[in-house]
């Protein structure tokens, strides 16, 4: 940064002279120029603030920075979520894991100081606008006119940079939008660790069921085996089948140590994501996998404007703001800057004397600084303010479109999956009622005990589609409502 001080001093001292006065004076303020920063002027005016792209995206980029509401952080972290949105599902334990997340979870904890981070740089760059003034002690030992003199100083310096091009107001706005992005990365980590306990939770509960009914056909299996054991010692059945029979019980049990695997490595995972330790997992409780449900609604349709208050669409418009702010400043880095200046030394060979104006040098003046050559350096600059301008721009677009395909994304899977899940459930009735044919068929000595086995057998697995189906509608609830942004619609 380029300071132009303007520093007046006079100097009264007993070893001093009138005319040694006067020429520490011209010094003094001939120093305040030298000490300045010499830059290079190399601005060209241009009609628009932002020159680059095409003409509507330079208007756009002005609506952006105009009429964009300024985001403030949340005062409870709970408006983030929505939890009467996690209402809906009926289940106390899956409410209690949330909160938990909320309260516990690092990654929400990180997001929250770094937001608190980039707040403390918005305060810092703020303070640039402002005059500075700084006190010091200079204890001291020299000789002058070939005096041999003793003594204490007490400088003190203050400085402000007029702003009169509002450059510095202009970084300060920079800053702010990066700190109105960390909100916003802070709303979107919140939304998104729900949705992960939710999802994850869910598929636990999935893997109940999917584990309950593995366990009753690894148990007919198991029984099947046998009956194929004896039958094959009587000769009733070939070899053949008995080893096939004994595959497909030695192939349930691998099943089943597969699922065991799974659920327990989700358990962990809802573990990291409550901030507790993977070895209380056998602690966690959840609800019966026969009565988790969802009570709300989920639209066919939904307006596109849902996408404007997802924190993703929002900070990509606060950093395409940014960017056309960092094009305003590396303009105004090319205008002439001005700089006042003041400052007082108290000096004195007594300290108890120090404050006495006989012994005191003062001083006012400012500079007027015009860059005039650095190479190139601003002009580069300015185009590479620009570069960045345009690249937010695009990211911009990108998130837009990828906002909408998201949100059309989670409709598509919410529609379609209750649609397989009718027809599954039709299927699902005629296997019922197939094996309940079975079953009298049985009852009535028409066929055997491992008939009747193996139809209970495709009931089951008929059972775990459809269980894993339902579920699959139960994920995609979580994935419309981490799509929406935890909105209410």
């Amino acid at each position: 940064m380029q300071h132009i001080y303007v520093i007046i001093v006079a100097v009264k001292n007993q070893v001093l002279e009138e005319d040694i006065m006067k020429k520490l004076l011209s010094l003094a303020i001939l120093l305040s120029f030298v000490g300045s920063n010499t830059t290079a002027f190399a601005a060209k005016t241009e009609k628009t603030i932002l020159q680059t792209g095409t003409e509507q995206n330079v208007q756009n980029s002005k609506k952006y920075y105009l009429k964009t509401e300024k985001i403030k952080p949340a005062a409870n972290k709970y408006e983030y979520i929505n939890m009467e949105w996690w209402a809906q599902f009926n289940d106390e334990y899956l409410n209690d894991y949330i909160i938990r997340a909320i309260e516990n979870n690092k990654d929400l904890k990180m997001a929250t100081l770094t937001m608190n981070e980039y707040y403390e740089n918005v305060v810092m760059q703020r303070a640039s606008e402002l005059p500075t003034l700084s006190a010091g002690f200079m204890p001291g030992y020299g000789k002058i006119m070939g005096k041999t003199s003793g003594g204490f100083g007490l400088p003190i310096i203050a400085n402000y940079e007029l702003d009169i091009f509002g450059k510095n107001h202009n970084k300060t706005d920079s800053i702010r939008k990066l700190y109105e992005s960390s909100i916003l990365d802070e709303q979107s980590a919140y939304i998104s660790i729900a949705s992960a306990v939710g999802c994850v939770y869910v598929n636990i509960i999935r893997l109940d069921a999917v584990i309950s009914l593995q366990e009753e056909i690894v148990k007919l299996r198991k029984e099947i085996d046998e009956i194929m054991t004896v039958s094959n010692t009587e000769g009733i059945v070939s070899t053949s089948d008995l080893v096939k029979a004994n595959e497909a019980y030695i192939a349930g049990v691998a099943d089943l140590v597969d699922l065991k695997k799974e659920r327990t490595k989700l358990l962990h995972q809802l573990a990291v994501l409550i901030g507790d330790s993977p070895n209380n997992i056998e602690e966690y409780k959840r609800i019966n996998y026969k009565n988790l449900t969802f009570a709300g609604t989920i639209p066919e349709s939904i307006e596109s404007d849902v996408i404007l208050k997802r924190p993703d669409y929002l900070k990509a418009e606060k950093m395409l703001e940014k960017a056309g702010i960092d094009v305003r400043v590396a303009r105004k880095e090319m205008l002439p800057q001005l700089s006042l200046g003041g400052a007082i030394l108290f000096n004195n060979k007594h300290i108890e004397s120090l404050f006495t104006t006989s012994n005191m040098i003062w001083g006012l003046g400012g500079q007027l600084m015009q860059p005039l050559f650095m190479g190139g350096k601003l002009k580069a600059n300015l185009k590479a303010k620009k570069i960045a301008y345009e690249r937010s721009l695009q990211n911009y677009e990108k998130v837009n479109l990828t906002s909408m395909q998201e949100v059309n994304d989670s409709l598509v899977c919410v529609n379609m999956d209750r649609e397989k899940l009718s027809k599954q459930k039709t299927i699902q009735a005629l296997e019922e009622k197939d094996y309940k044919l079975t079953q009298d068929k049985y009852e009535q000595g028409v066929i055997a005990k491992l008939d009747l086995d193996q139809k209970q057998e495709n009931l089951l697995n008929v059972n775990k589609m459809v269980y894993s189906t339902e579920f699959d509608c139960l994920i995609d609830y979580i994935n419309f409502y981490k799509a929406i942004a935890a909105q209410k619609v």
